[in-house]
């Protein structure tokens, strides 16, 4: 089959090494892709926000099956064109994506399906917002209401950083993802990522992950789009897992079909374990990054079929067959990032790197130039490996981070800390 993955990071880098792993795949195409994905599919140049577009180029180039891979389209209503079109898709609806592109929804859906999340509040004043932020005090939670590319939270540890964020928000920061902000109960514990697949009725938990959000090592530092990952992750136990899908994710499920709105695709659930409980931190309507780098790690030319299973609403009778290992992904990211940085800065050393079902180097922001593989965001690249433990795939992680000549980027020396 012909399959189209929407999107330039590394999570679809991720997505497109493994579906080409599977026989069904006759011919691949990313758009728009990046210098790392032009190695392994066709990269082609659409506006992947215009649904319009995306069908065309699908009914010209007899394109069987459509893989959404970031939040942005799916909130546009891509998958809505393609469905429409008669296409084969993985993803929700722009009315089902609601459940990532506003955290006021997900909080309201939280309380009508009585999932356990945080205690919160609503405001679409700046006033108002601060006088609630003085009268509950710090550590405090402000996050802008819509879509912000990941940074649109601010974890506020003193009143007045909780203060200048809600300033920042409705002053225009974030666009119009600011325009309404949610304030939420600061939740202690330790957070980790869990995947269902969905159909809209069933669903199929595909795995467990550990991301580190913060810059600096030991979780210090502003929080940025991710600086590294593992799967699975300790923390969530079978019983923790199970919690979560009675909990949490099935009644979400159902709430959201109940609406009229059924809820198709992989639905990321951002947990907060403490005590023995689980509480929801957020939902997101698409596989994380780079969340998704250690997860096909593990699941190889299998996650093709996963998804068609969930596309045709058959994952009733869907399986995961998971190895007994451990994968993890470290972010190299430009200097500077996530504050302002430099494009362009040459990475040597790619070239002589394995490319197997054990170690990967996936490609997130990078572009070809000349011959050469260029920087061409924060985040650049995901050196990623598998292994029997998670310290042998650490340590084969970091064999390839120290190979690669790449003097304008930077990683985390301690992703794994908390398992390891």
């Amino acid at each position: 089959m012909n399959i189209l993955i929407l999107g330039s990071g590394g999570r679809e880098h991720a997505l497109a090494w493994a579906v080409k792993q599977n026989p069904k795949t006759d011919r691949l195409i990313v758009a728009p892709g990046n210098a790392g994905i032009a190695a392994l599919a066709d990269c082609a140049d659409i506006d992947i926000l215009d649904g319009a577009a995306v069908v065309a180029f699908c009914a010209e180039n007899a394109v069987d099956f459509v893989i959404i891979g970031p939040e942005a389209p799916l909130a546009a209503g891509v998958a809505d064109a393609t469905r429409a079109a008669g296409l084969l898709t993985f993803g929700p609806s722009a009315a089902a994506a609601r459940l990532e592109a506003s955290k006021a929804f997900t909080k309201e859906l939280c309380d009508a399906c009585g999932a356990p999340t945080a205690a919160y509040a609503r405001f679409t004043d700046a006033a108002a917002a601060r006088a609630y932020v003085q009268a509950q005090g710090a550590p405090i939670v402000v996050k802008a209401d819509g879509l912000a590319a990941g940074k649109g939270v601010i974890v506020a540890m003193t009143v007045e950083s909780a203060l200048a964020a809600i300033d920042d928000m409705f002053g225009g920061e974030f666009g119009a993802a600011g325009a309404e902000v949610v304030i939420e109960e600061f939740m202690t514990g330790e957070e980790a990522s869990f995947f269902v697949l969905t159909d809209g009725v069933n669903a199929l938990p595909v795995g467990t992950a550990q991301d580190h959000k913060r810059v600096g090592a030991g979780d210090t530092g502003p929080n940025t789009g991710g600086m590294g990952a593992y799967s699975p992750a300790p923390v969530l136990t079978c019983s923790l897992q199970q919690q979560a899908m009675e909990q949490i994710v099935l009644p979400s499920i159902r709430e959201m079909a109940r609406r009229g709105t059924p809820y198709q695709g992989v639905l990321y659930a951002g947990l907060m374990i403490e005590n023995g409980q689980c509480r929801l931190v957020e939902y997101n309507a698409r596989f994380g990054d780079p969340e998704t780098q250690v997860l096909m790690m593990r699941l190889g030319a299998q996650a093709l079929d996963l998804l068609l299973a969930c596309a045709e609403g058959r994952l009733d009778t869907a399986r995961v067959n998971w190895a007994d290992d451990h994968a993890m992904t470290v972010v190299m990211a430009a200097q500077g990032y996530p504050g302002p940085y430099a494009k362009g800065s040459v990475i040597g050393g790619l070239d002589g790197l394995p490319e197997t079902s054990s170690q990967m180097v996936f490609h997130a922001g990078t572009a070809a130039r000349d011959g050469q593989i260029v920087a061409n965001g924060g985040r650049v690249l995901n050196a990623t490996a598998r292994g029997a433990t998670l310290a042998e795939a650490q340590a084969r992680a970091y064999a390839l981070v120290d190979a690669i000549d790449w003097p304008q980027g930077f990683c985390r020396r301690d992703i794994g800390w908390r398992a390891l």
